[in-house]
């Protein structure tokens, strides 16, 4: 069985609520693959438990999971070359890039006073987001106006759009690339079944550019 099909298989059988999903799930993986293989990167956002839930993510993206990752060769060599004996290049991992967006309160307090509260995620998303690109918003209601307006930005400066939450999906499902509506609308119940559907998805992608390599 291929590895990431196995990933998805022991998900469905821990949370067999989420068969449902599979193909938006899927269908998520392979835009965030094709775009971080392009050069892309993966921006994210939410509020309260979705905010942690996004720096969550960058945490399992940003450095090893599960699978060794070795930073490419000719960066290493660069590092032998500029630093012998230093080990630079055996201490860093490769790393898919990724941003949590509306993490730092310095930025976050000075837009939300000068301009609008609702508009600081999407300010952030026009000056980090680039074509090709990836926006995973988190919202268990899909209503949430920050995230919202992030969206909306992001479809506008050509990135790609994920939506992950609740059953109904409010705006967010209207907005996005794909949606992955998870059957619940309870708050609590959304958030008890997103953080498998997105570890699933790391573990994805770190077998995508690092399985079976030494």
């Amino acid at each position: 069985m291929d590895e990431v099909e196995g990933i998805w298989q022991g998900l469905a059988e821990r949370y067999p609520v989420l068969k449902g999903c599979r193909e938006d799930i899927m269908e998520a993986y392979h835009e965030m693959r094709e775009s971080f293989a392009r050069g892309g990167k993966l921006l994210i956002c939410g509020n309260g438990g979705s905010s942690a839930d996004a720096q969550h993510i960058v945490g399992e993206l940003m450095k090893e999971l599960g699978l060794h990752r070795a930073v490419p060769e000719e960066f290493a060599a660069a590092c032998r070359r500029l630093y012998p004996g230093q080990g630079l290049e055996e201490k860093l991992q490769g790393a898919l890039p990724a941003i949590a967006i509306g993490v730092n309160p310095a930025f976050s307090s000075a837009y939300a006073n000068d301009v609008a509260p609702e508009m600081a995620y999407a300010q952030e998303v026009l000056g980090y987001g680039r074509p090709g690109d990836v926006l995973l918003g988190l919202s268990t209601s899909g209503n949430s106006g920050n995230v919202i307006n992030a969206v909306k930005t992001a479809r506008a400066a050509g990135l790609r759009c994920i939506g992950l939450g609740g059953l109904g999906g409010g705006m967010l499902r209207e907005l996005c690339d794909v949606y992955v509506a998870l059957p619940e609308s309870e708050t609590y119940l959304v958030q008890e079944l997103t953080l498998p559907v997105y570890h699933a998805w790391c573990r994805m992608l770190e077998w995508a550019f690092w399985g079976g390599k030494a």
